[in-house]
């Protein structure tokens, strides 16, 4: 066989070898970058950025004013109730006073509708200075604090150590009580005999 056409079949069988190696190195190349790449992290979602309260706190020892809070952000009604009230009840970072005495806390926190319950420690009552301006500051901190930065909260009712009817010396607190924002209007008079004002109650309240 002359050397010209041999050459010209082994060049012919020499060409699907390379194609078929070509190729099967293109897929192993392919396979090795994909095992060295690295995954994209999964997306998670963020919470959203901080939130800021507005806290009732004493200006001039007998008017409320407003405190503005940073706080982190939350997702439940209950626990977001907790956040704040666990600042309010820290004290002001300003020129404010407190409104509620060194020894008062809350127990628990339970919000259904559009009431919010807030039981609060003995101390609260015990520790109040005597006078009902000092118990309307203290009470309507609370009330006020929690329905301005809830709007869907309406009223509060206030329990001590889980009593179901509590009374300070001069308040009742037997009835839920809606926000009074007008004590931030100008010192509160002083009645010995003043209770606090009862909502008009709504059908399917308890």
């Amino acid at each position: 066989m002359p050397s010209g056409r041999r050459k010209r079949i082994n060049i012919s069988l020499l060409i699907p070898f390379l194609v078929i190696a070509l190729v099967f190195g293109v897929l192993i190349w392919q396979k090795y970058r994909a095992s060295r790449a690295v995954p994209p992290k999964p997306h998670l979602q963020q919470p959203s950025g901080a939130r800021t309260a507005v806290l009732f706190f004493v200006a001039d020892g007998s008017r409320l004013a407003r405190e503005a809070r940073e706080l982190e952000p939350c997702n439940e009604t209950a626990a977001c109730v907790k956040n704040l009230l666990d600042e309010l009840f820290n004290g002001p970072v300003g020129e404010l006073d407190e409104a509620l005495p060194e020894g008062a806390a809350f127990n628990t926190v339970q919000v259904a509708g559009d009431m919010a319950v807030i039981d609060l420690n003995r101390s609260f009552a015990d520790d109040l200075p005597s006078g009902s301006s000092a118990e309307m500051l203290a009470v309507y901190s609370i009330v006020d604090t929690v329905c301005a930065n809830f709007p869907h909260i309406a009223r509060v009712r206030l329990t001590i150590d889980g009593a179901a009817e509590a009374r300070l010396r001069h308040l009742d607190l037997a009835e839920p009580l809606t926000p009074d924002y007008t004590l931030e209007s100008g010192p509160i008079a002083p009645d010995a005999d003043r209770a606090a004002p009862s909502p008009t109650p709504k059908k399917g309240s308890q």
